[in-house]
């Protein structure tokens, strides 16, 4: 009697972990895989017991808390990926930038608008200036011991440029706008440094054990880059 080991192999293999990675690699997976974009939030009991005590950023910034935060929903949804509890803003601290988050949104206390600011701005090694989430994402792999995917995720380059030259949300974004279209010199030497951060910080992310990045992009993003060509979007 003879027995396919290879198909044996497969079922065992069936994870929530080669599910996100035979999709992402354009390969079918056993099952379509299943996550939610802020799965991590108010929905479960847990959590809202937890933000009860701690805000977003100390959560984000203590691996202990961010571990448990990020596991709940890989627990009671049974989804098949853990996305990091983070916030966009996060690498930015390390770069010189005062910031709090709000209700409203990010409120940036220092905002970039001259050279002089841009300047000041500092080239971060993430694995020294965001070491919380790096530790975060070891300890979210070790309690999914292989069985989930572990996603991690930065702003893009110019979602980060928008929020630093508005200092906060902003409908109409005129600030941002302003410095693309009157001094795109300095537009793109702060699109250089925000592009080396955010690559870094990604791959800091990866060699912590990540399986997966996402790099969020403000809806403004698309219009403008229509609308000037020429200018650095990354």
């Amino acid at each position: 009697m003879s027995t396919d080991t290879s198909s044996m192999h497969s079922v065992q293999d069936h994870t929530g972990l080669t599910r996100m990675l035979d999709a992402c690699h354009l390969r079918q997976p056993d099952a379509t895989p299943i996550w939610f974009m802020r799965q991590a939030g108010s929905c479960l009991a847990e959590h809202r017991e937890m933000r009860k005590k701690y805000d977003v950023l100390t959560i984000a910034k203590t691996p202990e808390l961010c571990t448990e935060v990020s596991v709940m929903p890989v627990r009671e949804y049974g989804v098949d990926a853990a996305v990091l509890y983070a916030d966009i803003m996060l690498p930015l601290e390390g770069m010189g930038i005062s910031l709090a988050l709000t209700d409203m949104g990010p409120v940036i206390h220092n905002p970039v608008r001259s050279r002089q600011d841009i300047e000041a701005l500092r080239i971060i090694n993430a694995d020294e200036a965001v070491w919380f989430v790096m530790e975060a994402i070891r300890l979210v792999r070790r309690e999914l011991h292989g069985q989930q995917a572990v996603i991690g995720f930065s702003g893009g380059p110019f979602t980060l440029a928008y929020y630093l030259i508005e200092g906060g949300p902003s409908r109409d974004y005129p600030l941002a706008k302003a410095l693309m279209y009157g001094q795109p010199e300095l537009w793109d030497a702060l699109m250089s440094k925000l592009t080396a951060v955010v690559t870094d910080y990604l791959l800091a992310q990866i060699r912590a054990g990540g399986s997966l990045k996402k790099a969020y992009t403000h809806r403004a993003y698309a219009a403008m880059r229509k609308k000037l060509p020429k200018v650095t979007f990354l």
